[in-house]
C-alpha cells in the first residue's frame, strides 16, 4: 500500500552508514513496502541492488547541477506501485508506528498529506535490523531509548517526510531543489487544494540522524542561505505560499484523529510576523537610512 522515495549522497563515511540505517528501516515496515531511490550518485546503484530497491537513475538537475524535486515527484507518481507515497529524506529512520499512521489516515481519507515532526538523534553506528513482522523489535527500542535521552524533537518548521496519494502534486509543481522552502510550498500546496494535512507528530517517531553539511561547497550556510536556497523562495512564491506543520488541519494523537485547532494561532502569528517584517523594511528601514543620510555632515563634523 504504501511507495517511498527518495534520493541520497554519496554513500561513503557517516552518509553511507545513516542512509543504510534509513533504507533498512524502511524495508522493516513492511513485506510489501516499494522504495524508488533516484539519482546516480556514488553507490546508489549497488545500494539498490543490495536492498532491492527500484533505482531511477536518471534526475533532471538545474543549472547547478542540483536535483530537482518537481522531475522525482511527477515520476515517482507515475510508475509507484501503490496510491500512498511518501517522499523521504535519506537520514530519516521510520518505525512501525509510521506505518501504523499512514493505514490510520488512509482508513480516514480518501485523500490527504500526513507530516510529522523529526527527533534529531546522534547516530553514529550501523543498526542491528532483525526482522520485518510487524511487531517491535530490539533495534526499535533501542533506538526510541536514544531519541527520548538524547535526541531533540525539532519545531514545527522542520518536515522530512510527506505520505500523500497519489495525484495530490502535479505539472504545477515548481523546479524546486533540496535547499529551502520547498517543503513548505508542499504543505500549502496541500492545504490550498483543500485536501486534508494531518500532523501525525505525537504519533510518529521519525529519528533524523544528525549529519554535517559537508555536501555543499558552502556548508550550512550555503544550503540555507545560498543563491538556490533564494531561487527556491522565489518559486514558491513568497511568504504566502509557506506553511508548516502547525497549520495541518488534524492532529493523529495515539487515539484518534482529531482537528487541529491550534492552527489559527499559526496563522495569525504569521501574519503578525510578517507585518513586523513589512514595518521594517517599508517604514523604519528608509526612515533610518534617510536619518543617516541628513545627519551625516553633522557627524562628520564632530568627528573632527
Amino acid at each position: 500500500m504504501l511507495t517511498l522515495f527518495t534520493t541520497a549522497k554519496p554513500f561513503r563515511g557517516h552518509s553511507d552508514v545513516i542512509q543504510r540505517n534509513a533504507l533498512q528501516s524502511w524495508k522493516a515496515l513492511h513485506r510489501d513496502v516499494e522504495i524508488i531511490l533516484f539519482g546516480d550518485d556514488e553507490g546508489a546503484a549497488e545500494m539498490a541492488q543490495e536492498f532491492g530497491l527500484r533505482h531511477e537513475a536518471h534526475v533532471e538537475r538545474n543549472a547547478w547541477g542540483t536535483k530537482r524535486l518537481d522531475y522525482m515527484f511527477a515520476r515517482a507518481q507515475a510508475i509507484a506501485r501503490h496510491e500512498i507515497l511518501c517522499y523521504i529524506n535519506c537520514d530519516i529512520i521510520l518505525m512501525q508506528d509510521f506505518w501504523r499512521a499512514v493505514e490510520r489516515a488512509r482508513a480516514m481519507h480518501r485523500e490527504f498529506l500526513m507530516v510529522g515532526r523529526r527527533w534529531d538523534t546522534d547516530v553514529t553506528m550501523p543498526l542491528a535490523f532483525a526482522r520485518a513482522d510487524g511487531k517491535t523489535t530490539e533495534w526499535e527500542a533501542e533506538l526510541r531509548g536514544l531519541a527520548l535521552r538524547s535526541g531533540r524533537q525539532c519545531k514545527a518548521e522542520w518536515i522530512d517526510y510527506f505520505a500523500f496519494t497519489r495525484g495530490l502534486y502535479g505539472a504545477d509543481m515548481p523546479p524546486f531543489v533540496l535547499r529551502v522552502f520547498w517543503d513548505n510550498w508542499l504543505v500549502w500546496k496541500a492545504l490550498d487544494a483543500g485536501k486534508p494535512v494531518i500532523d501525525a507528530s505525537r504519533a510518529v517517531m521519525a529519528v533524523h540522524q544528525n549529519h554535517d553539511y559537508n555536501y555543499h561547497p558552502q556548508g550550512k550556510a550555503g544550503v540555507w542561505s545560498g543563491e538556490e536556497a533564494g531561487l527556491n523562495g522565489q518559486l514558491a512564491g513568497g511568504w504566502r505560499h509557506l506553511r508548516t506543520i502547525a497549520d495541518a488541519t488534524e492532529v493523529l494523537p495515539p487515539e484518534k484523529l482529531k482537528p487541529n485547532v491550534l492552527r489559527h494561532w499559526s496563522t495569525a502569528r504569521r501574519y503578525v510576523r510578517q507585518a513586523g517584517r513589512v514595518v521594517f523594511y517599508d517604514v523604519w528601514h528608509p526612515a533610518w537610512f534617510a536619518l543617516l543620510n541628513v545627519t551625516r555632515p553633522l557627524r562628520r563634523s564632530l568627528r573632527h
